[in-house]
């Protein structure tokens, strides 16, 4: 099962989980998807956009469950990036891990991130 992952503050995570869905933050709202990262793609992801935020989820997410909504689009360095263009079904959730900062300033991935949920 390939996956992808969104990295959510918690608060935001909870209203999805309230509300059965996840609809996206503010920029994924703004850009009309939901942006997500593969594995190899997460952790420069969690440094450029979200260094030093404390309190943050790294989500990982069934690619065939979302289906031809999931579409990987070049974005940073022309690397394909998968946005997922709707609602994110919390059926298609596989994981929700706690993403620390470390004492460096970098967040903490789970341990054999990238290998499974």
């Amino acid at each position: 099962m390939p996956l992808v992952y969104k990295i959510c503050p918690r608060d935001l995570w909870a209203t999805a989980e309230a509300q059965g869905r996840f609809t996206g933050a503010p920029v994924d709202v703004a850009d009309g998807f939901i942006h997500f990262s593969t594995a190899p793609q997460a952790a420069e992801t969690a440094t450029r956009h979200f260094s030093g935020v404390h309190d943050l989820l790294l989500v990982a997410v069934d690619t065939e469950a979302l289906g031809a909504a999931l579409r990987f689009e070049p974005s940073r360095g022309g690397d394909l990036f998968p946005h997922l263009y709707g609602d994110l079904p919390l059926g298609a959730v596989r994981a929700v891990h706690d993403l620390p900062v470390g004492p460096d300033g970098n967040h903490i991935f789970p341990e054999r991130f990238g290998d499974a949920a």
